[in-house]
């Protein structure tokens, strides 16, 4: 359709509008090759948008598409990934804006190569080679640090150098191996299995300088990945720089950014090994002193105290009290030895009033016959019998010449 204009009749701006949206209905669906530059998902839409640029000339369009297609992409589809669209030019007339609505999305070149790399990753990861739990510990001074680098290389001269600054005793036994190229993944298996079964080696360093994707293709290859994690050894992944991201860095035990950053996990820095020395004793040193301080205080405590003070104190108390009951017990011996004093005159002396022996003293006489027997009457002893006299001082002995009984009054 052919629009009629001339400096008499010229169109609306609304009129060339329409006629360009309706010239680009009629081109119809066509594939478009260009770069992503920016990509927008919008929380609550079911659109995403996109913005596709010329790789040449400096043209950009925006696209939209659903976001069904979109999260259905074999991977991820990031800024600057080459990507050829199948999409439906349109034209807003209002906004004379012209944009693309996606009906497919394909990869390209790196994208394209990126989006295998991502399906491997998805499908070893699925198989668990990459999961947490299985990472292993680099041991704290490694007695031998294996290396797998390319001869004579800058990765090779940053790791050795930098570990031997920071620990000067520390030991490489370095296995070369192609960083680079087709027979690169096989050269690396082979190095690193070579260290594995080095009896010496505590850690292995997998060391290349930065490159591009296909430069680094080696160490996303499944055999390589499948090794590393098969090994005994803690493995250090060392390739490329930050940005970069082969999935050799999923599968070993530690990642690290570049070749320097590797030499300082592997080992040490004895200066800062020593400072901690230095520091630690400082503690440990505060802490006996301070213990000794709280055991002094302890005591200078206890020693304060009256009973350690001055130990008499206490002794010199009880002395006064045993003075006191030791005269209080002599008091008490001695009254009752009195009594008993008393109580034994008293028994004498009634033992003494009942006593014959006071009878005789009083001058009365006990009579016996030869035998010994007590004679209570005079018909108890002839004439010309012995008899004995018992008196206060002894006994006489005399011989009875005659007997008298002596006549009872009953008056």
């Amino acid at each position: 359709m052919t629009l009629e204009t001339s400096l008499e009749k010229p169109a609306p701006v609304r009129a060339i509008a329409n006629a360009i949206s309706g010239w680009i209905d009629r081109l119809g669906a066509v594939w478009v090759e260009g770069q992503v530059t920016q990509v927008s998902r919008r929380p609550g839409l079911n659109t995403v948008f996109l913005t596709l640029r010329d790789s040449v000339a400096d043209i950009s369009v925006p696209v939209t598409c659903s976001r069904v297609l979109f999260d259905g992409l074999a991977a991820p589809l990031q800024e600057g990934a080459s990507v050829v669209i199948h999409a439906r030019p349109s034209y807003y007339a209002n906004r004379g804006t012209l944009s693309l609505q996606a009906r497919d999305i394909r990869m390209v070149g790196l994208g394209e190569l990126l989006a295998r790399l991502e399906q491997r990753r998805q499908l070893l990861a699925a198989e668990g080679l990459f999961a947490q739990e299985l990472k292993r510990p680099l041991p704290t001074l490694p007695a031998r640090v294996g290396l797998v680098t390319a001869p004579n290389s800058a990765a090779e001269r940053d790791v050795v150098e930098n570990a031997t600054r920071r620990w000067p005793a520390v030991a490489f036994e370095i296995a070369y191996a192609a960083m680079q190229g087709h027979r690169s993944a096989a050269e690396v298996i082979e190095a690193v299995r070579r260290l594995d079964a080095h009896p010496e080696v505590d850690v292995i360093v997998i060391a290349r300088g930065g490159g591009s994707v296909e430069d680094l293709l080696p160490f996303s290859d499944e055999g390589l990945i499948r090794a590393v994690a098969a090994v005994r050894t803690p493995v250090v992944s060392a390739i490329g720089h930050e940005p970069d991201s082969p999935l050799l860095d999923l599968v070993a035990d530690v990642r690290a950014s570049t070749p320097t950053d590797a030499a300082k996990r592997v080992v040490p820095d004895m200066a800062q090994e020593r400072a901690r020395v230095v520091e630690a004793r400082g503690r440990l040193r505060q802490a006996v002193l301070a213990r000794l301080d709280r055991e002094q205080a302890q005591l200078d405590a206890i020693r304060s105290r009256p009973a350690l003070a001055d130990p008499t104190t206490l002794l010199d108390a009880r002395s006064g009290e045993l003075d006191d009951w030791r005269a209080r017990i002599r008091r008490q011996l001695e009254w009752q030895l009195d009594r008993a004093a008393d109580d034994v005159h008293h028994h004498r002396a009634r033992v003494q009033a009942l006593s014959p022996l006071a009878t005789l003293q009083r001058g009365y006489a006990v009579l016996q016959d030869a035998d010994g027997h007590v004679v209570t009457s005079v018909h108890g002893v002839a004439a010309g019998a012995a008899v004995s006299v018992r008196v206060a001082d002894g006994r006489v002995h005399a011989t009875a010449t005659e007997t008298e009984p002596i006549e009872e009054s009953h008056d």
